[in-house]
């Protein structure tokens, strides 16, 4: 039972992360929303039982690639994050 809520829960957020993550209109805030994502979607994949695929995801996409991503956008921004 617990693990059927906690499915409907992580689905719930990937879909509504990855609705705010294209539609947002700021690029950090997308960012933060698709690190939102990618975790959901790890945890999922962990829950289903594909513990590599899902620790892979967590560790690569949102350890990795996001942090470079808000540190690149941080470092080119300019006077939109002052």
């Amino acid at each position: 039972m617990i693990l059927t809520i906690l499915f409907l829960v992580f689905s719930a957020l990937l879909v509504g992360t990855s609705i705010l993550a294209v539609t947002n209109s700021n690029i950090v805030h997308s960012a933060v929303w698709l690190m939102m994502f990618l975790f959901s979607m790890g945890a999922l994949f962990i829950m289903l039982g594909a513990t590599f695929l899902g620790s892979i995801e967590l560790l690569v996409y949102v350890g990795a690639v996001v942090t470079i991503m808000v540190f690149t956008l941080m470092l080119t921004g300019g006077k939109e994050f002052e």
